[in-house]
């Protein structure tokens, strides 16, 4: 590489991705390859551009991309896989039939960690709508070993990858429930969201793989975050709803979360409540169902990360940026 070859202007290179011409694209890309590393950048980042919102014009010739994820620049390996992010949101099966490279990536102990978090989130995106692409065990145990040693950016992305996993397999966690939980105490608010829903997920397959995540289950009924709180109300709920299993639920904090009149924890505070009275499994519309989850969890996350926006802490209501240092939900001193 570096060596200067003449390549297409990469407006041109765009161009060929974008309307189909698959043959003049693919031969653009094996010409940058050999092109300088300010070229090779410059047609990554325009090829990002696209992908953010045309990500299905880019199902053909992702082949012809995966030689830049082994790019000696780390800035084109980690644009590039920025753009298999993209694509394996809309368009999984595509980016299935290259994973290798993405899974390289994140096998790599000594690669960039955020080159490595976005391979683990295009690879989650595979797991959810193509579990077949990515049915491997070094895949799972590469997401699972890496809560407890990875860089914060990436565990973020690995435990959304573990979701994605659930969403796509329940199963393939069915005997990882109890090793997830033991990272529900992750400082990092996404994580933990991302890892009881992979929980929550499995329990509304089987519930009884939830059995030895009853105490931190409890334990995140405590959390600061209404969203973390929700999916533990809900996990129990789902416990408490096994003919096979005996769950303790923690009635007084489940009713005091309940009392909240519109929150996302309130719901499934007062669907783990009335697993008490039979017949009453579907008191919410879409609480304990795994398409439930996968409706709502974007938007959840949406909420969680909204850049500049402050979320009361009790109620999870986005919180005005000029007004009365209270929520104007719950009344919580904000």
């Amino acid at each position: 590489m570096d060596e200067g070859t003449d390549v297409p202007p990469t407006d041109r290179l765009t161009e060929y991705v974008e309307t189909g011409a698959h043959d003049a694209a693919v031969t653009a890309l094996e010409q940058y390859t050999a092109a300088d590393s300010d070229a090779r950048h410059e047609a990554l980042q325009a090829l990002h551009d696209l992908a953010t919102t045309q990500p299905t014009v880019f199902t053909s010739v992702l082949s012809g991309l995966a030689p830049f994820l082994d790019d000696p620049k780390r800035s084109v390996r980690l644009t590039t896989a920025k753009v298999f992010v993209a694509v394996a949101d809309a368009e999984p099966a595509a980016a299935g039939r290259v994973s290798e490279p993405l899974l390289g990536r994140l096998a790599d102990d000594e690669e960039f960690y955020y080159v490595r978090a976005r391979a683990a989130e295009a690879l989650g995106y595979v797991a959810r709508d193509e579990p077949r692409a990515v049915d491997l065990r070094a895949f799972l145990a590469e997401l699972r070993v890496g809560l407890s040693f990875d860089e914060p950016e990436v565990v973020a992305k690995l435990a959304k990858a573990l979701e994605c996993v659930a969403l796509g397999r329940p199963q393939r966690l069915t005997h990882h429930t109890g090793e997830l939980a033991t990272h529900l105490d992750d400082d990092a608010e996404l994580v933990r969201y991302h890892l009881l829903t992979a929980i929550v997920v499995v329990g509304c397959e089987r519930p009884s793989a939830l059995a030895d995540c009853q105490a931190a289950l409890g334990a995140c009924l405590e959390d600061e975050s209404p969203y973390v709180r929700g999916r533990a109300a809900e996990a129990l709920g789902l416990v408490a709803r096994a003919d096979e299993l005996e769950c303790g639920v923690p009635e007084a904090r489940l009713a005091s979360l309940a009392d909240e009149e519109s929150s996302f924890a309130a719901e499934r505070a007062r669907y783990a409540l009335d697993a008490r009275d039979e017949g009453s499994a579907e008191a919410v519309v879409g609480v304990g169902s795994i398409r439930g989850i996968r409706e709502e969890t974007e938007e959840v996350v949406a909420d969680i990360t909204r850049p500049g926006e402050a979320m009361c802490r009790e109620c999870g209501r986005a919180l005005p940026n000029h007004g009365p240092p209270v929520c104007p939900e719950c009344g919580r001193p904000s």
